[in-house]
């Protein structure tokens, strides 16, 4: 992403500061595992936007990094933090462009209405062995809704579970104009 990038977000942000603080996906509900262990458990929400299903994992007792490139979301994720009063969560502007993630690093990553082909690369080997992703966004059927949407940015019916198609797959669905998967990283090289 560009400086424009980052302007953009920047002012559709500061539009919608007046707004409640929206609530975390549901489909985060369902298929974020329970944490049994006393050990910190790490988790991305990867351009998390304000954080709301950061902050929702971080209420569960994950370690949440949220990560946008908007200043002004990060902002309004900050205040939503301190409200709450969790000391979990870390919110990290980065340009999505030129991220590196740690490898193996997280045990979830979530990522909602967000896609950049390029990453899947980093976020497949950002999740330790053992670990899932929970991805959801916007296919080419979105362009019946919206029929200005670049479509670069809509992935094609079935092609979100191909990036994943050598994990166990928990979940895929084409719902309409929404692609979802649920994966889980195999912990050995022969799964």
């Amino acid at each position: 992403m560009s400086v424009e990038d980052r302007v953009r977000w920047d002012t559709v942000y500061f539009q919608q500061t007046h707004l409640t603080y929206p609530d975390p996906d549901p489909f985060l509900f369902e298929y974020t595992p329970p944490l049994t262990t006393p050990e910190e458990v790490r988790a991305l929400d990867l351009a998390g936007g304000v954080g709301q299903n950061g902050l929702w994992l971080a209420e569960q007792g994950y370690t949440v990094d949220i990560i946008d490139i908007s200043r002004m979301a990060l902002l309004q994720g900050r205040s939503e933090t301190i409200s709450r009063g969790l000391r979990n969560v870390n919110l990290l502007q980065y340009d999505l462009d030129s991220v590196e993630l740690k490898q193996e690093n997280y045990h979830l990553v979530c990522v909602f209405r967000f896609l950049k082909r390029d990453l899947f690369s980093q976020i497949r080997a950002a999740v330790a062995p053992g670990g899932r992703v929970i991805y959801q966004t916007f296919n080419s059927r979105y362009l019946e809704i919206k029929p200005q949407f670049n479509p670069g940015y809509l992935l094609e019916p079935g092609e979100l579970a191909g990036y994943f198609a050598d994990w166990k797959i928990l979940h895929k669905s084409e719902l309409k104009h929404i692609s979802r998967v649920v994966a889980i990283k195999p912990r050995e090289e022969n799964w």
